[in-house]
C-alpha cells in the first residue's frame, strides 16, 4: 500500500471516530447536570497554484481536525475547562498532531481568581501582528498567520483592583514551536529538525518562566503594561549537518530573554486606534519593535445592513536581518473587512502586507458563511508577490494557495 493510500485510509478511520465521539458527546450532555460539552469537526483542503520549490512537496493536501470542549462548574467557586485538538494531515507528518489547548481549574472569589493547568492567554491590540503576545507558543503547522497557539502549563493569578487589574503568571514548562516537515509547504529551504532543539538554559524546557501584566481603562482607552522573563517563544534557527549522511538541516535554539511590552486601544467615535511595542534583551543584543494603526468602520454602507471596516497598520523592528531575521521589519499593512450582517453571518476580509525595503508583498483573503445552524464554510487564499530573495519570507514565494474548510459544530 502506498503512503498516500495509507494517509487517506487514516482520514476515513478518523472521520468515523469523530462521528462516534459526537454521538457519545450528545448522550453525555443530556445526562450531565452541571457540565457542558461541545466541539467541532472540520474537513480542509489546500490547493497550491505553483509547483513546489522544495523536494518532496505536493500541489495539494487534505486534512481532518477535531476540537472537543468540556466545561464543568464544580462546587465552592471552582470550575474545570478542557479543550482538546487533533489534526490528521494527508501530506505532512509534522502537521498530524494533537494538543491539549486547555485543561485548567479556575478558583474564583469576589477579590481574586487563580487558574492552574494548561491555559491560553492573549495579549495585544493590533490586527496583523501581535508583538506583545508571548505567553503561549505558536502552533506554526496549524495556521500560517500565527493565530493558533499551543496550551501553556501555568499558574495564573488575577487581582482586580479599583484602578487596574494585576496578573501574575508562573510558567513551569516550556512548549517548543511546531514547524512543517519535509513534505509540508510554507517552510524554509531546509527542514527544521525539532528533535534537535537546543537551549541556552541548562534547565532546557523546564526553565521557570515568569510574567506580570497590569491593565487599566481610563476615558476610552484600554492600556496594558507587561513584563516577561524566560525562554523566548521564537527560536533562532541554526544550521547543522547529519554526521552520517552529510545532509544539512536547521535546528531551533531557544534563548533566555527579558521583554517589557505595552499595548493600547483607544475608541474615538467610529475610529479604533491601536498600538503595541516591546523592548527585549537577551538575544545577543537588545532591540525594540512597535506596531500601530487604526480601524475605521462605515456602518450601514449604501443604505444596507452591511458594515465595512478599513484597517491600516505599520510595524517596525530594529533587528538586522543578518543577525536575527524577522518577516516584519519595516512593513505596512492594510485591509478591508466587510460584515454582511445577514442570517448566515457572512463576512470577508482582504488584507495586504508590503515590505517597504524589498517591495515583497503578501495578499490574503478570508471569507466565511454559515450553512444552516451547525455548518460553516470558510475560504482562505494567500498570494506572495514580487518576493525579494533577501526577504525572510522568500521561501514561500511559490506557495500561492487556496484553502477551503468545512466545519461542523456540535
Amino acid at each position: 500500500m502506498t503512503n498516500r493510500r495509507r494517509s487517506w485510509k487514516r482520514l476515513y478511520v478518523y472521520l468515523l471516530c469523530i462521528s462516534l465521539l459526537g454521538c457519545l458527546c450528545d448522550h453525555f450532555i443530556k445526562t450531565a447536570n452541571a457540565a457542558e460539552l461541545r466541539g467541532d469537526f472540520s474537513l480542509e483542503g489546500f490547493l497550491f497554484l505553483s509547483n513546489p520549490a522544495w523536494q518532496h512537496q505536493e500541489n495539494q493536501s487534505a486534512s481532518v481536525a477535531g476540537n472537543v470542549e468540556f466545561f464543568h462548574d464544580l462546587q465552592n467557586n471552582l470550575s474545570f475547562t478542557l479543550e482538546g485538538f487533533y489534526r490528521l494531515d494527508s501530506q505532512d507528518k509534522e502537521r498530524t498532531h494533537g494538543d491539549l489547548r486547555l485543561a485548567e481549574f479556575l478558583y474564583y472569589t469576589d477579590n481574586f481568581e487563580i487558574t492552574a493547568g494548561f491555559g491560553r492567554v492573549f495579549w495585544g491590540a493590533t490586527e496583523f501582528v501581535h508583538l506583545t503576545d508571548i505567553i503561549n507558543q505558536t502552533d506554526q503547522v496549524d495556521a500560517l498567520d500565527g493565530e493558533e497557539k499551543l496550551g501553556q502549563p501555568m499558574i495564573h493569578f488575577s487581582l482586580p483592583l479599583d484602578a487596574c487589574v494585576i496578573e501574575a503568571f508562573a510558567l513551569p514548562w516550556f512548549r517548543e514551536r511546531t514547524f512543517p516537515g519535509a513534505k509540508g509547504r510554507f517552510r524554509s529551504p531546509l527542514a527544521v529538525d525539532t528533535d534537535a532543539a537546543q537551549y541556552e538554559s541548562s534547565s532546557k524546557k523546564y526553565h521557570q518562566d515568569f510574567a506580570l501584566r497590569g491593565s487599566t481603562t481610563f476615558a476610552d482607552a484600554d492600556v496594558g503594561l507587561s513584563y516577561f522573563r524566560g525562554t523566548a517563544r521564537d527560536p533562532v534557527l541554526l544550521l547543522s549537518f547529519d554526521k552520517i549522511s552529510g545532509s544539512a538541516f536547521l535546528y531551533p535554539y531557544y534563548q533566555q530573554i527579558n521583554q517589557t511590552g505595552l499595548d493600547i486601544q483607544l475608541i474615538a467615535g467610529e475610529w479604533l486606534i491601536k498600538g503595541e511595542a516591546y523592548y527585549r534583551t537577551g538575544q545577543s543584543r537588545s532591540y525594540a519593535a512597535s506596531t500601530f494603526g487604526f480601524e475605521y468602520t462605515f456602518v450601514g454602507i449604501a443604505g444596507t445592513m452591511m458594515d465595512m471596516g478599513l484597517i491600516g497598520e505599520y510595524v517596525f523592528d530594529d533587528r538586522d536581518n543578518g543577525w536575527l531575521p524577522t518577516i516584519y521589519e519595516n512593513d505596512i499593512m492594510g485591509g478591508v473587512r466587510l460584515a454582511i450582517n445577514d442570517m448566515a453571518s457572512s463576512n470577508i476580509l482582504l488584507g495586504l502586507i508590503r515590505d517597504l525595503d524589498s517591495g515583497s508583498t503578501i495578499i490574503g483573503i478570508e471569507a466565511s458563511r454559515r450553512l444552516g445552524d451547525s455548518l460553516r464554510l470558510t475560504l482562505d487564499a494567500s498570494f506572495f508577490i514580487d518576493m525579494e530573495y533577501s526577504d525572510p519570507a522568500f521561501a514561500m514565494a511559490r506557495d500561492d494557495c487556496i484553502k477551503l474548510e468545512l466545519v461542523w459544530y456540535w
